[in-house]
């Protein structure tokens, strides 16, 4: 599990596996207006493929943050991630909480990652 603040800045320089690139590119898409509040990542494996499943959960706060996160929901299932040496070959928002005061939106999204090879 990680605990990650990528609101208002670029990505750290020290998060260079994958799961820290994931989050770099998903706060890019957040248009760094998220703060992770929740990451889980775990393997997973078929006959012809590997990769991690990861669930991450974003917290936008904030009448701007909160236009980011819609734009999040509309655009992550079609996003072209470019991740090196892996594919996402499945993006899906898999739960939204909205609350209104304080101006909160909560978004958990799952990704599949395969290893390109």
């Amino acid at each position: 599990m990680h605990d990650a603040a990528v609101s208002q800045r670029p990505a750290r320089k020290l998060r260079t596996g994958t799961s820290g690139k994931l989050l770099a590119a998903l706060a890019d898409l957040a248009r760094h207006q998220a703060r992770v509040i929740h990451h889980h990542e775990a393997s997973w494996a078929s006959i012809t493929f590997a990769g991690t499943r990861h669930r991450v959960t974003l917290e936008f706060r904030g009448e701007e943050a909160i236009e980011a996160g819609e734009c999040f929901i509309a655009f992550l299932p079609e996003h072209e991630f470019t991740i090196p040496a892996q594919l996402v070959a499945d993006a899906a928002v898999v739960e939204v909480d909205h609350c209104l005061d304080p101006a909160v939106l909560a978004i958990t999204c799952e990704l599949l990652l395969l290893e390109e090879g």
